[in-house]
């Protein structure tokens, strides 16, 4: 039997608004408004915690095919303050599936609006740029609306790390014989990270954001990792001073995400944000060091501002760009080798663990292993 949908108004500050039908929670809720351009996962997309306090629009015209399962989550709810979408599906069907995207999203308190045209709407975000949005269930006036859009903060300047950091240190044991150690520091780590270091026959300490260094190296590392995360990285000045003290130690390091940017950082480059960013899994990114293209899952709205070509002293070896986004020229990667040229430290601003999204670049879990290897 239908669904009986209420009506939903969408309002982006520069003033556009779009009526459409609600779906999930009712309600008003505020945001940044992305778009990310992946055909599939949007399970894995809204779970994962680098999109706190933004509203994704869902640049595929069918959504919640495959209903919602119990295995796919990569954190433990359901993290984007509004989702927007083309036409939600009516019947879910997989047989993984234990409940519709909508009662998923009903559960845990998240507004939806559908009817939209999100083609359009990506459009717009594309040559305005990512902006502020809000949804509401219950608001008539889009003028009444926009003015409590405009009254929101940008993402610009917000540290949310605490918001998603986990509130205490626990282990993902190894899968089989365990071989190394790493110490991981939640920044908003999705859990499909922790798993493809156990898989390669790595345990894994995963500590809140503002552990210290005394605390990383109590457990005796192997390595360190820093995971993705959401959030302005200028305001990360606590987790860059750690990752310092981690790269002054010698102790090999691998960052992704919001991971990649504070590596930047620590390595005295400067970070900015994207006009619409990176959202889906479908980005060229090219290895320089290899020169193979690879494509990739991305989540970010800021990054590194460095050098494409040559290398820069930094007080912890030579720091130089790996990888490059071949779409916009972005900096996708970072390395940082000794004197001698061996790898001391990198990290990428795209997914290796790529879930959902294609698998190219979970060679970087390996290059890991290999340096904590060395």
């Amino acid at each position: 039997m239908p669904v009986a949908r209420h009506r939903a108004l969408l309002v982006l500050e520069d003033g556009r608004h779009v009526v459409g039908h609600s779906f999930g929670a009712e309600g008003e809720t505020f945001g940044e408004a992305v778009f990310s351009t992946g055909m599939t996962g949007y399970q894995e997309t809204l779970t994962d915690p680098s999109y706190r306090n933004q509203i994704v629009v869902a640049t595929t015209p069918h959504i919640g095919n495959t209903g919602w399962n119990d295995e796919d989550d990569e954190s433990s709810r359901i993290w984007v303050n509004g989702y927007v979408v083309r036409e939600l599906s009516r019947i879910p069907s997989n047989w993984r599936s234990r409940r519709s995207l909508e009662d998923a999203m009903r559960e845990q308190g998240i507004i939806g609006i559908s009817g939209v045209d999100t083609r359009a709407l990506t459009r717009h975000l594309r040559e305005l740029g990512a902006m502020r949005i809000g949804i509401s269930t219950t608001e008539t006036d889009p003028q009444a609306l926009l003015e409590r859009v405009r009254a929101q903060p940008s993402m610009a300047g917000q540290n949310l790390v605490e918001d998603v950091t986990t509130e205490r240190t626990y282990v993902v044991p190894a899968i089989g014989e365990k071989k190394y150690t790493v110490a991981a520091v939640d920044l908003g780590i999705k859990s499909m990270t922790p798993h493809r270091l156990a898989e390669r026959g790595v345990e894994t300490t995963v500590f809140p954001a503002d552990a210290s260094y005394e605390e990383l190296m109590a457990i005796r590392p192997d390595g360190v990792f820093f995971s993705n995360g959401p959030g302005d990285p200028a305001t990360a000045d606590a987790q860059v001073a750690l990752l310092r003290q981690v790269l002054a130690g010698g102790t090999p390091f691998f960052g992704i995400c919001f991971g990649n940017q504070l590596f930047g950082r620590a390595l005295g480059f400067g970070t900015y944000k994207l006009k619409y960013g990176h959202r889906g899994i479908n980005q060229p990114v090219k290895d320089l060091s290899t020169d193979k293209v690879e494509v990739t899952a991305h989540n970010h709205g800021f990054a590194v501002d460095a050098p494409l070509q040559g290398t820069t002293q930094t007080p912890y070896g030579l720091a130089r760009v790996s990888h490059v986004n071949l779409n916009d020229d972005v900096v996708e990667g970072l390395a940082l080798d000794d004197s001698e040229g061996n790898l001391k430290a990198f990290s990428v601003q795209y997914h290796p663990e790529a879930a959902a999204g294609p698998h190219d670049a979970r060679y970087l879990f390996d290059r890991f292993v290999q340096l904590m290897e060395a």
